[in-house]
């Protein structure tokens, strides 16, 4: 029975629409997954009964072999227990000629027994042949599919990296027109505009400090002055010259005293 059911197996699985078999599953990966361990196993399991139903088979044969060998043998002994008996009834000893007689028939009785049993086993032999070269085709295709499944699930996982690829690629340029060539002059000056607003409004919260303001009522000053002396040169005058700052006082030295003043 279990080499039945192997078999029964292995012509299922060498038989399988493997192909159609993923188009409809609702998992491919999975499904080819649950594939190459299924033939795997099995492909195990055929091993192993193949092996078994060859070793029996090679019983059978060495029994057949050695039947027909005792066959043989038991003929020689017929032919010479024969050839013994007409010698002695040449010579006109008949009993002993009637013993060798008997004795051949026994032998010829022997080998027909052996050929009988040889012949018995002869169907069985060739069964058992024809059923370990199913058996062992079976296996071969088991194989084949099996390499087939490894191959499509190699396959599956080179276009699964593939696509991971390039979604990333995808994922990488998205956000890049690549139809349009200034996309990336657009991004970098964009970049540039945005240093220069933050420097003006870094120097316009420096003006905005009381240093830079009383700076600026230093500047209004002299311009003022430039504008009055500019106006009296016009106007055919002088300009009046801003008197210098005060300057401590230096006594003028004294004459020398002479008497008699």
């Amino acid at each position: 029975m279990a080499k039945q059911s192997i078999f029964g197996r292995i012509s299922a699985l060498v038989k399988a629409n493997v192909n159609a078999m993923l188009d409809s599953a609702e998992d491919p990966q999975k499904m080819l997954d649950q594939l190459i361990r299924d033939y795997t196993n099995n492909i195990a399991e055929a091993e192993a009964a193949i092996a078994e139903t060859i070793g029996n088979l090679r019983l059978m044969e060495r029994d057949h072999a050695e039947d027909q060998t005792a066959a043989a043998d038991w003929g020689n002994k017929a032919l010479v227990a024969s050839r013994r008996a007409d010698q002695l009834r040449g010579t006109g000893n008949t009993p002993e000629a009637d013993k060798f007689d008997n004795l051949a028939k026994i032998a010829l009785q022997r080998q027909i027994q052996f050929e009988n049993e040889a012949k018995s086993v002869e169907p069985q032999i060739a069964a058992q042949n024809q059923v370990v070269q199913q058996l062992k085709d079976g296996l071969n295709g088991m194989k084949t599919k099996l390499e087939q499944l490894k191959s499509k699930a190699a396959e599956l996982v080179a276009r699964q990296k593939v696509a991971e690829a390039q979604n990333k690629v995808a994922d990488a340029v998205k956000s890049v027109d690549i139809l349009d060539p200034t996309s990336e002059l657009g991004r970098f000056e964009d970049k540039i505009r945005r240093q220069e607003a933050l420097a003006a409004g870094k120097q316009e919260l420096a003006a905005s400090s009381l240093d830079a303001q009383f700076n600026a009522l230093d500047d209004i000053g002299e311009l003022s002055e430039v504008e009055m002396r500019l106006a009296a040169l016009k106007a055919g005058q002088q300009p009046a010259v801003k008197p210098a700052a005060s300057q401590p006082a230096i006594d003028a030295p004294t004459a020398p005293y002479t008497p008699g003043e």
